[in-house]
């Protein structure tokens, strides 16, 4: 039988420097959702779904419709917000964890992850970039995002998208222009996110993620000591690594004290060398969170066995991903995007998340026929 990778929720385990009372919390999101001037900039759509946010989070009756909850990270990123704009990050959380679960589609997906750049300078153990027919500039995979392009994503998701992600293949610190796409960025969404290996986060790196929209950084790191580290990120240097997040650290507390970024090291949990213990008494002291999410086998699926999952897979009602070059793609197991549904440059994001391409592949995940579909045969990913 094949172990399934549920996609939403895939932390193992979350620390958090800072434990909240669930109780008061939920006591101040009450008082922030019952005060009409926070919800009038929501449209009647957007209310609707406020009211199911209510029921979930304030009654306690049983039904049989999904339940939005509200995990410790997300208790943190919305102690980041103005209470005005609590209601639309709920909206949006709704979206993102509850019509994966319905089926829903509408105008946009919940979530976006954007690319600048699918080259990556490591090539760890459990990813893609060890596929020698992908990582090569000769097998037309790699490259990286205009600006132009960039900008014209950040347009269309601006005000329709609240959660965006910039990763995905590579590491988007080497992208030529991540600098500028950075600035661009702020002030334009409620839950942007990076992940970055840090091996080129440098001073004008910080002070660049520091001063654009980014709200949560993501460390990649899955170990505390450095030949575990050196074993599983091929190519890495841990001493590097603790360095530069040192730094990150100093000029955050020296030039952005009022910054409310949440960083976090987070893991791939491989093997049992691994120790989340070992890594909160390492980096605790130098990040707000410490995690380990669950590994899924996406090495090189196109070579994977049949894996008989006939689950629905919920990023199709989830998470677009836009690549390098505007290709738009439904996942990233499939790093060849061979179930490319069109891009960007030629459309928008709605039109594409909404496209006869998506809706077909959609369909046969609930007519249980993956199965028949390559390379979602040979994924275990739900």
């Amino acid at each position: 039988m094949n172990k399934i990778y549920r996609k939403f929720n895939s932390f193992i385990e979350l620390r958090v420097k800072e434990k909240n009372n669930l109780k008061d919390f939920l006591s101040e999101i009450k008082k922030c959702l019952e005060d009409k001037k926070n919800l009038s900039f929501l449209s009647k759509n957007d209310i609707k779904i406020i009211d199911f946010v209510k029921k979930d989070l304030f009654q306690s009756e049983k039904n049989d419709r999904p339940k939005l909850r509200l995990t410790s990270n997300v208790i943190k990123e919305i102690q980041t917000l103005k209470p005005i704009e609590v209601p639309r990050y709920l909206v949006h959380r709704y979206r993102y964890e509850i019509y994966p679960e319905l089926k829903t589609v509408d105008n946009f997906p919940p979530y976006l992850q954007i690319e600048p750049t699918s080259i990556c300078n490591y090539r760890c153990v459990f990813c893609y970039q060890t596929d020698n027919n992908f990582n090569k500039r000769s097998t037309g995979f790699m490259g990286h995002m205009k600006l132009k392009t960039f900008k014209k994503i950040i347009d269309q998701a601006e005000g329709n998208i609240e959660f965006i992600s910039l990763a995905s293949r590579g590491e988007p610190l080497l992208c030529p222009e991540i600098k500028e796409m950075l600035s661009y960025t702020k002030n334009k969404f409620l839950n942007l996110k990076i992940n970055t290996n840090a091996s080129l986060l440098d001073e004008d790196m910080s002070h660049s993620i520091l001063e654009s929209g980014v709200k949560t950084l993501v460390f990649s790191a899955d170990a505390a000591d450095k030949k575990l580290y050196s074993e599983l990120r091929v190519n890495g240097k841990l001493e590097k690594i603790l360095k530069n997040i040192k730094k990150f650290k100093e000029i955050k507390n020296k030039h952005y004290s009022n910054s409310k970024i949440i960083t976090r090291v987070s893991g791939v949990k491989v093997n049992k060398k691994q120790d989340l213990d070992k890594m909160e008494k390492y980096w605790g002291n130098l990040v707000d969170q410490v995690a380990f999410v669950d590994y899924v086998p996406w090495e090189n699926v196109y070579e994977s066995k049949l894996s008989k999952v006939s689950t629905p897979c919920s990023d199709l009602w989830r998470r677009m991903f836009v690549w390098w070059d505007g290709k738009v793609n439904p996942c990233d197991v499939d790093y060849k995007s061979e179930l490319s549904s069109g891009n960007i440059l030629n459309n928008n994001i709605s039109y594409l998340w909404k496209s006869e391409n998506y809706n077909k592949l959609r369909k046969k995940h609930l007519e249980n026929l993956r199965n028949k579909i390559a390379p979602c045969n040979r994924c275990v990913v739900i």
